[in-house]
């Protein structure tokens, strides 16, 4: 089967998940499958304020390349993800990741492979600030 990279990007744009989901839709798409990880106000039982992702150089090449090498074995139809870097605001999208596929089945698989493949190759880390004065740097995406 034939899979078509929508998008494959690092930005410090907002992310737009409903824009993105749409790029995955067409009349030959059965089931769309989407995830949003998205900041949360808490890690480890503390509360987060802020957060910041910082990014290697490499980061935008290294997500076309993982979505360019996945769009070679999974069995769906359309992918598109994206990684925001920068300052992120509590309840906003730091990735997404939506999947076409014709069965659901397919289409779940597909984006949990994509979302452990950015998260594990990714150059990305995590900066977080916590309400009790001390911060956190996380080697993840």
């Amino acid at each position: 089967m034939s899979v078509t990279v929508h998008l494959a990007t690092v930005t410090t744009d907002p992310l737009d998940a409903v824009a993105i989901t749409a790029l995955v839709s067409d009349s030959s798409t059965g089931a769309v499958v989407v995830f949003s990880g998205d900041v949360r106000n808490h890690d480890h039982g503390k509360e987060v304020l802020s957060l910041t992702y910082e990014a290697h150089p490499s980061a935008g090449d290294v997500i076309r390349s993982v979505m360019d090498s996945l769009a070679q074995t999974l069995d769906v139809t359309h992918i598109a993800a994206a990684h925001r870097v920068g300052p992120i605001p509590i309840g906003e999208s730091a990735l997404v990741v939506a999947v076409g596929s014709s069965h659901r089945g397919d289409a779940f698989s597909a984006c949990r492979e994509i979302v452990d493949q950015i998260k594990e190759q990714l150059p990305v880390w995590k900066h977080q600030y916590f309400a009790d004065g001390t911060d956190e740097w996380v080697n993840c995406a």
